[in-house]
């Protein structure tokens, strides 16, 4: 099993993108939400977390395996969770995938049918369904909304180290938003920190003095 591929994004197209890994070219689809800055990043070393299924009609024999790329563990943990509401394949998925993973969760745990109605592929009575069957289980990945509806995080894509230092709160326990949180007072007191090590540190100090 691949989870994970770090190469050279070579070319973006439509709805995947085309990644070189020493002597391979990989064909990635990707979600929707990331064309935009990976059209920014090419030429660029850049890693993506891997989801693999099968394509295809058994019974025709045309089966093709196809790889899936996220630019963040967590994206693709939502995926994951995502594509378990009934009706909704790893196709239909990633076109919805149009907004950010995080602000979906976020809809989703609101009840907020009207948001996920206007994604892509996202009719009323199947926004209905996912908060049916996903309310309750994506709190971890959902983005903290000011008064407003908006996102608190309005400042663009957090660096991969500010992330990856989430994804290891998360992993310890921690609601997604409760860490972006702590990620924030972090950068306020310590503007300086870079790394993941240094986020995680002081993000857990923070927890500690918190409880």
């Amino acid at each position: 099993m691949i989870s994970a591929l770090t190469g050279e994004l070579r070319r973006v197209d439509e709805d995947r993108i085309h990644l070189q890994v020493g002597p391979l070219m990989c064909e990635m689809l990707v979600a929707a939400a990331d064309l935009p800055s990976l059209r920014d990043a090419i030429g660029s070393e850049m890693t993506f977390h891997t989801v693999m299924y099968i394509e295809g009609d058994a019974s025709g024999g045309n089966l093709e395996p196809r790889l899936i790329g996220f630019l963040q563990p967590q994206d693709k943990a939502f995926f994951q969770l995502f594509i378990t509401v009934k009706g909704i394949g790893p196709r239909k998925a990633l076109k919805a995938l149009a907004a950010p993973a995080g602000e979906i969760a976020q809809a989703i745990e609101s009840r907020d049918a009207r948001f996920l109605v206007g994604l892509p592929q996202i009719g009323k009575r199947m926004a209905e369904q996912i908060i049916a069957e996903l309310a309750g289980k994506a709190a971890r990945f959902a983005t903290a909304l000011d008064g407003k509806g908006k996102p608190v995080q309005s400042r663009g894509r957090r660096s991969p180290a500010e992330e990856d230092a989430i994804a290891t709160l998360m992993a310890l326990g921690e609601r997604r938003v409760d860490a972006e949180q702590l990620l924030d007072r972090v950068r306020q007191s310590s503007p300086d920190l870079k790394t993941t090590d240094a986020f995680v540190h002081e993000m857990l100090r923070m927890r500690n003095d918190r409880g």
